[in-house]
């Protein structure tokens, strides 16, 4: 029978590139992941690992492995949901990984319904990137996390994940009150982006591509309210969400745009029938409902992804 432990590791291996990045990821050292990855090579009973100079790669064994490791991750995920179904009560720790916009609107509704409703679940919050989000599920550093993609530039579907749509937001061009009406009409402007790797920066770019020039970026900020005082200030024009966009200051004037943000829930597979996980599902579709005045996105009623 094979080892899931180094199951698990084999398929970060491929993910990560590197045992030395899979040691990081686990905090192990490098030589404890060889010597799992060595142990599951003869549990295995066929080469799944060789060497090309310095690193490892897979044989098509190995990745013929990789291939049924999160089928099988998802199926104990699965196991342990109905196992938890069959308790009574919930209990235990949910970590809910959330973008800085959830965390201010739609989360802190949820967290209070949880805390009411099921009192005995210890729920720790992560403020983080949606770009950094598949990885900490994986490695299980999250159990519940929102996240988004934007129609323009669209999420690669994640075999170790699956999600729930939540909504679907306009976004806006925030631009000074004399500033330009479009982004064809930015092309001359300054640019203010998130910082370099988040996908609010990449998004900025591509809007920008598909306009037909390269944005001049002067200032990159990740906190929308700072954004948006930036733009009052006369410092440039931005890409601003609908959930960032309900106050802009005196001097910002917000020019609709044909693009989407699309916020969904994630979580590992297999794991959506954990009630810890329903339960937040729950919480955070009935809090965002309110939030939005009763507004409710068709989008949000899709099947899972």
């Amino acid at each position: 029978m094979l080892d899931v432990r180094r199951l698990r590791l084999l398929r970060d291996l491929a993910r990560l590139g590197t045992i030395a990045a899979v040691a990081q990821a686990h905090a192990y050292t490098p030589s404890a992941v060889s010597q799992q990855l060595a142990a599951l090579q003869r549990q295995a009973g066929v080469p799944l690992l060789e060497r090309t100079g310095r690193r490892v790669a897979l044989t098509p064994a190995g990745a013929t492995l990789v291939g049924h490791a999160d089928a099988v991750l998802a199926a104990l995920e699965a196991a342990d949901a109905a196992l938890t179904a069959a308790r009574t009560g919930l209990t235990g720790t949910v970590r809910i990984g959330a973008f800085p916009t959830a965390v201010r609107t739609v989360l802190p509704a949820a967290l209070v319904a949880l805390g009411r409703d099921h009192p005995a679940l210890d729920l720790l919050v992560a403020e983080l990137d949606p770009v950094a989000v598949p990885d900490r599920l994986r490695d299980r550093l999250l159990d519940v996390a929102l996240v988004h993609d934007y129609d323009l530039v669209p999420a690669e579907p994640d075999p170790a994940l699956e999600s729930l749509p939540l909504l679907a937001e306009t976004v806006f061009l925030a631009v000074p009150e004399d500033g330009p009406a479009g982004v064809r009409e930015a092309r001359h402007a300054d640019w203010i982006s998130g910082s370099p790797g988040t996908l609010c920066d990449a998004v900025t770019w591509r809007v920008c591509r598909e306009a037909g020039f390269r944005p001049r970026v002067r200032h990159h900020a990740d906190d929308f309210p700072a954004v948006l005082a930036l733009v009052s200030a006369g410092q440039g024009v931005s890409l601003v969400p609908e959930l960032a966009a309900g106050r802009p200051p005196a001097g910002v004037r917000l020019v609709p745009l044909a693009l989407r943000r699309r916020t969904r829930i994630a979580f590992r597979r297999g794991a959506g029938g954990h009630p810890a996980v329903a339960a937040c599902v729950a919480a955070i579709r009935a809090s965002t409902r309110a939030y939005l005045g009763g507004e409710w996105s068709p989008w949000a009623d899709s099947t899972p992804s």
